[in-house]
């Protein structure tokens, strides 16, 4: 399970290293893809691989479930860790995420999520003026 967050930073080649209690969990291919919110899906390469099955298993003749899944898949990559623990951004992901220098990698239960610095302190600021409604919300749905 990924949990906690913390900063990087990107180096001149696009490369990030991901935090060391990461890495752990992080053995062989990896995938990024885009994420909501503009930020990127670091996902164990395997649970990507359950994830896009779920998304095939919907119907094609609906173009809902095709949006969704171009989203997730079109600008996806499958890298390896490097020796340093890194791994290379493509240009497109990170112009999708506006990545800047410094960037705020995240656990979020089974994947991580890499935002720009400045990105994360926006949205972590607005949601966590918003979660007790958004909790109650969705414990009166529940879904909680």
């Amino acid at each position: 399970m990924f949990l906690g967050e913390y900063q990087h930073t990107l180096d001149a080649k696009g490369r990030v290293s991901l935090p060391a209690k990461f890495r752990e969990q992080m053995t062989g291919r990896v995938v990024i893809a885009k994420g909501f919110e503009k930020c990127l899906y670091v996902y164990p390469a395997d649970d990507y691989a359950q994830f896009v099955k779920r998304l095939m298993e919907r119907d094609d003749f609906d173009p809902k479930y095709r949006a969704v899944r171009r989203f997730f898949t079109s600008g996806a990559i499958e890298a390896e860790l490097d020796s340093a623990g890194r791994v290379r951004l493509t240009e497109g992901l990170r112009d999708y995420a506006h990545l800047g220098k410094d960037v705020e990698i995240t656990g979020n239960g089974n994947r991580i999520e890499i935002w720009d610095t400045e990105a994360w302190a926006t949205y972590d600021g607005t949601n966590t003026s918003d979660i007790e409604g958004l909790a109650k919300e969705l414990a009166d749905a529940g879904l909680l």
